[in-house]
């Protein structure tokens, strides 16, 4: 079996993890273990992003925003080169 190290875990995570240890008659590090077990044997289906986002916005929650009438673009200054040519 494999083994890790887990660095810079909080301190009160560190202490949560003792009292449910306790709590289970277990060592801090079976805790562990059984919590990834569980977790990990957890079988949820990757989430599609796009589909959460659609899902909560119903279309009373959409805004039909009105765009600005767009003016031709201006001539690009000519910084005195129509007298050079």
């Amino acid at each position: 079996m494999a083994s890790i190290t887990i660095r810079n875990l909080d301190d009160d995570i560190k202490r949560r993890l003792r009292v449910r240890a306790a709590m289970h008659g277990r060592s801090m590090e079976e805790e562990a273990r059984e919590i990834l077990r569980r977790v990990m044997n957890e079988s949820t289906p990757p989430r599609d992003l796009a589909a959460a986002i659609r899902s909560r916005l119903t279309p009373a929650a959409r805004a039909d925003l009105q765009l600005p009438v767009r003016e031709p673009m201006r001539e690009p200054p000519n910084f005195g080169r129509d007298s050079e040519a």
